[in-house]
């Protein structure tokens, strides 16, 4: 087995909803996706979703179940010219071919533009595929003629699905047996990308066929699976998946107050030729889940970033990008934002809706002022320091704290603030 035969990744592509593993929430049974798959009525949309989820795969299981024409275009290499060849060949076809746009939020403005009358006319049928919210990548115009649908990261079931699916054709091939001892590594590696899992297993049976090419049974360990990955990461990262680890670095030493080695991932980033809108969006969400109130300069300049990045260009926005790096790595640090709305939303799925306090509610007709809306309700601004104590959650769950600020100096004060005005009501 040798790396410049056909990907494993590549042989084990399934062809069909059956042997599609994942994304049950699109196209399980009842889901919204299958019943449109199942109709033949397909939509044109934008898969958004990490990378190795099945996001190639399920547009092309959509066109064959369809029995539609499928052309595919990756962004990084395709054109406007591209784009207009083939609405041109679509034009003479008898049915709307679907057009799968890989990584499509790398189109600009100009690309995107010129597939808008087509897609509008039916002559394609647009599947994009995008690892990035297609809310900041994908023109409003196109956004608005697509449904866009989720594609989440496998689960261990999945994973361990396509490990059996793997072991049974590399078994087959070297004609040898392959016991995993422990997959936990793999997974892990993997982090919940298919292609990313199946390319470990194979890098980690090759290397073990090479050290012991007479052995009939090949036994994968976890110390095994690190070591041989660890040892060969260049042939494992051949796809280029180490972009995200890179970005991951780079966000984790920024969340670690270690601006040496936020700058030199950024670094890594530059010379590499990452696209820095890229970079500074991610500078922008954590500026707000990791340091938040603690300092909220942080999310203004993360913002102005973005902008002047925008404005600036390569290779000038490179000082833009450094020097908010460092200014977020030497802040201090709260995630009591993200903290606080992650529980309260962990609160209504657990509660679902809840009826707001009369007192609370608006109160534009004669008859609901009649039934009690809006009455007994203390206009703040009233009262001393513009605060009095009056319930404003659901009698249900009165009294839950979902903000609990960070120990530091300006959160430490909307303690103080939030303790002098509550007392013990909240625990502050």
């Amino acid at each position: 087995m040798k790396f410049g035969s056909i990907p494993l990744a590549e042989r084990l592509r399934p062809n069909s909803l059956h042997t599609y593993i994942g994304q049950e929430h699109l196209v399980g049974e009842g889901a919204i996706l299958k019943h449109a798959i199942d109709s033949g009525r397909i939509p044109s949309m934008i898969f958004w979703g990490p990378p190795g989820v099945g996001k190639t795969t399920l547009a092309s299981i959509i066109s064959k179940q369809a029995e539609r024409p499928f052309f595919v275009l990756s962004a990084i290499n395709s054109g406007v010219k591209d784009v207009r060849d083939i609405i041109d060949r679509a034009k003479q076809l008898p049915q709307a071919p679907i057009l799968f746009i890989d990584e499509i939020h790398r189109f600009n403005k100009s690309q995107q533009d010129s597939l808008l009358s087509a897609v509008e006319k039916g002559i394609i049928t647009l599947i994009g595929a995008t690892t990035e919210n297609p809310s900041f990548e994908v023109i409003a115009p196109l956004l608005s003629r697509c449904q866009v649908y989720i594609l989440k990261p496998l689960e261990k079931e999945h994973l361990e699905k396509l490990l059996d699916s793997a072991k049974e054709t590399l078994e087959s091939d070297l004609r040898k047996e392959i016991v995993f001892e422990e997959n936990e590594a793999l997974i892990q590696i993997s982090g919940g990308d298919a292609r990313k899992l199946l390319n470990a297993i194979e890098l980690v049976t090759s290397i073990l066929v090479e050290e012991n090419a007479a052995a009939e049974r090949l036994i994968i360990t976890n110390e095994i699976a690190k070591r041989c990955i660890q040892n060969n990461l260049s042939k494992y990262d051949k796809k280029g998946e180490q972009h995200y680890d890179i970005i991951s670095a780079f966000i984790k030493s920024i969340r670690g107050s270690d601006p040496n080695a936020a700058v030199y991932y950024l670094a890594r980033m530059c010379d590499a030729g990452e696209d820095p809108l890229f970079i500074a969006r991610r500078m922008l969400i954590l500026a707000s889940e990791d340091i938040g109130n603690a300092n909220p300069n942080a999310l203004l300049l993360a913002n102005v970033c973005f902008d002047a990045v925008n404005k600036i260009g390569w290779p000038e926005s490179r000082i833009i990008l450094s020097q908010t790096a460092i200014y977020l790595a030497c802040s201090a640090k709260s995630n009591a934002s993200y903290m606080a709305i992650e529980t309260a939303q962990g609160m209504i799925r657990k509660t679902g809706d809840l009826s707001v306090p009369l007192h609370l509610r608006n109160a534009p007709t004669k008859l609901m002022k009649e039934i009690g809306y809006g009455q007994f309700y203390k206009y703040a601004h009233d009262f001393n320091n513009n605060f009095v104590e009056q319930e404003f959650l659901p009698d249900e769950i009165q009294n839950t704290k979902f903000y609990d600020p960070g120990n530091n100096t300006r959160e430490n004060e909307m303690r103080k603030s939030l303790k002098t005005r509550w007392k013990e009501k909240y625990g502050y």
